[in-house]
């Protein structure tokens, strides 16, 4: 085989709580009387909650101290957690099941690389809270995408070494991490337009073709 592990980030790749993220950060901001819109969401896609923050905060002439801004993210992630209530297994596509399923019968690692400090809880929601060797996660990294500190993290619990992991990304920042943690790259969805990746997948079980 070509590789011995396959680290995905989460949402984008195995689930899409895009729409969680959004109803959160316009709740947010509308209480603080801050434009949010679907355009400046998409600025958000792969970067950790902070960084999210600051983008938000872009055009609010108001300053916040950085105390003031882990109480705002906090916030948000009560009612991101909140949303996500609504998460189950319904929303994990056979597809993706079944693939997942398909690479654990090839004897591979299977491994989340996500900035999210939810992973747990959206894993356990669809359905695959046991389903991982190992998850690198916004718990146990200091660093978002595109650094390359959650990939590197991946290999080190699987205990396999970068070059013999593939990543599973949608975003830009997330490829770029993968790149620079010196590992191989899938680019899925929104991913495929940036031509950065080795491999371009049409769908989720195309990955089978590449392992």
């Amino acid at each position: 085989m070509k590789y011995k592990a396959i680290v995905f980030d989460l949402d984008g790749v195995l689930c899409n709580t895009d729409k969680y993220h959004y109803l959160a950060w316009k709740q947010l901001t509308d209480e603080l009387g801050i434009n949010f819109d679907e355009q400046i969401n998409n600025r958000l896609r792969g970067i950790g909650r902070m960084d999210s923050l600051n983008i938000i905060l872009e055009s609010y002439e108001e300053a916040f101290s950085n105390e003031e801004k882990v109480a705002l993210t906090e916030k948000k992630n009560t009612y991101y957690k909140k949303y996500l209530e609504d998460l189950s297994e319904k929303d994990l596509l056979p597809e993706i099941k079944d693939t997942l399923d398909k690479l654990r019968a090839k004897k591979l690692k299977l491994a989340i690389g996500s900035s999210s400090k939810n992973t747990k809880l959206i894993l356990k929601q669809l359905g695959l809270g046991n389903y991982f060797d190992a998850i690198s996660d916004g718990t146990n990294i200091h660093k978002s995408k595109p650094d390359p500190e959650v990939y590197l993290k991946a290999s080190i619990f699987l205990n396999i070494q970068p070059q013999d992991c593939l990543v599973v990304e949608d975003a830009l920042s997330g490829i770029q991490a993968a790149t620079a943690a010196g590992m191989d790259c899938a680019a899925i969805g929104d991913g495929v337009r940036y031509n950065l990746a080795r491999y371009s997948l049409n769908t989720f079980s195309e990955l089978l073709n590449i392992v």
